[in-house]
């Protein structure tokens, strides 16, 4: 049985924490930009690609569970939208060896993780979740840090597939997604963040990131606006 210090570092955790509902939509604060500044989006299909970043067990196990039920049918509802558009569907996942290799006692973030055994290749928890599953044709690319390009092959699969607009979808918001963008944006990638399936365990964080940081490099939208721009996609 885990101790109850154990379980709050591993709860600190970054990549897996455990992280609060969405902010609820009010007529304030709207979660992301109003429909009609992203309704303009227009997807090339052969040249996007969707990320369903960290959308593991193990991850989403740590949604409140009255989210968990929302958040997948978004993330499912993005899969479908882009399979139907012919868009390429990139999983990232975060995994480790047997032993944690890849993790060093100089690293807080990840150190934890050596002695609780989540996300080790292999294990139930580290699996994607079976309502998102991969199909045949996706691609999943692992990463031994938080962003989806550090530590991973996914910059040469965008190239090779002569990709260059990312749509995003990720658990957290302040974690993967937020190191994605950053990196993505750095290199000069066409970015959609949909903020209704991505999710963290600070809603306030997840507000200032979606309503005010990811603007500035990134188009802000609902899961209903993307589906909309896939069926487009030419």
């Amino acid at each position: 049985m885990r101790t109850s210090s154990h379980l709050s570092v591993l709860a600190a955790l970054v990549l897996a924490s455990p992280v609060a509902t969405i902010p609820p939509a009010s007529a304030a604060e709207p979660p992301h930009p109003p429909a009609a500044a992203s309704a303009e989006l227009t997807l090339d299909a052969s040249r996007t690609a969707l990320l369903v970043m960290d959308y593991q067990s193990d991850i989403v196990g740590f949604v409140p569970a009255a989210e968990q039920g929302p958040l997948l049918e978004h993330g499912a509802a993005l899969l479908a939208a882009a399979r139907r558009a012919g868009v390429p569907v990139i999983y990232v996942v975060v995994r480790f060896r047997d032993g944690y290799p890849e993790i060093g006692a100089k690293n807080p973030l990840f150190a934890a993780l050596k002695g609780s055994g989540r996300f080790r290749e292999g294990t139930p928890g580290a699996e994607i979740h079976p309502r998102v599953a991969p199909m045949p044709g996706d691609v999943v690319v692992t990463k031994r840090r938080v962003g989806a390009f550090s530590t991973t092959d996914l910059e040469t699969i965008l190239r090779a597939k002569g990709v260059d607009t990312l749509v995003l979808a990720g658990i957290s918001t302040s974690g993967v997604v937020l190191s994605t963008v950053r990196w993505a944006a750095d290199m000069d990638y066409r970015l959609a963040v949909v903020a209704d399936a991505c999710a963290d365990r600070d809603p306030e964080v997840h507000r200032v990131l979606t309503q005010k940081v990811f603007p500035g490099q990134a188009t802000v939208l609902s899961t209903a606006e993307a589906v909309k721009a896939l069926a487009r996609a030419r």
